[in-house]
């Protein structure tokens, strides 16, 4: 055995008919590669679930409830004739290349309507409201356009952006932990 490198090697070695013809091996491989990726380019694709923009769904009876404007994640925004409706992806049924749900547009509007309703009524004077991590954080002593006055348990009061307070069927949120507003409060 000699001491050299697989380099010294391979160019001592006898070239095959292949290569002794001027083909760039290298070249070849690239060629093939890619010829090889296009083919196998609709395997690669990502497979959207039938969801996508200006996809119409429709109801159990084939009736159409609305169009879809965004999809972001496993959440599909639906815009009715009224309201836009965040779905999760597992609301819908898929059929013959169709999206379905489980409601009519006039139910769908109606449940959207309703928890619109909850979630406004959840940002008023006196409601509990909760921290990130979903603690009891105290309740609204008031609320305009700017701003949010939160009576905390401990009898404190903080003042925060309106922009930082959200309401939703389950009651109102913010973003920050009951600590966090001990910490800022009066």
């Amino acid at each position: 055995m000699t001491d050299c490198s697989l380099a010294d090697q391979a160019s001592g070695a006898k070239q095959t008919r292949f290569f002794s013809k001027g083909k760039d091996p290298m070249r070849l491989f690239v060629a093939f590669a890619s010829a090889a990726l296009a083919l196998a380019s609709p395997a690669f694709a990502q497979d959207s679930g039938g969801f996508t923009v200006g996809a119409q769904v429709l109801d159990g009876s084939g009736n159409p409830v609305g169009t879809i404007t965004t999809i972001n994640g496993d959440v599909v925004t639906v815009k009715t004739d009224k309201v836009d409706a965040n779905l999760g992806k597992a609301s819908f049924a898929q059929q013959d290349g169709k999206l379905f749900i489980g409601m009519s547009q006039a139910e769908l509007n109606a449940a959207v309507e309703k928890d619109q309703a909850a979630s406004e009524a959840s940002l008023a004077v006196g409601a509990p409201v909760k921290d990130s991590a979903g603690a009891a954080a105290g309740t609204i002593e008031s609320i305009d356009a700017e701003f949010a006055t939160i009576k905390l348990a401990s009898g404190k009061s903080v003042r925060i952006p309106r922009n930082g307070i959200a309401g939703s069927a389950n009651g109102a949120v913010i973003g920050l932990a009951v600590a966090d507003l001990e910490s800022s409060a009066n």
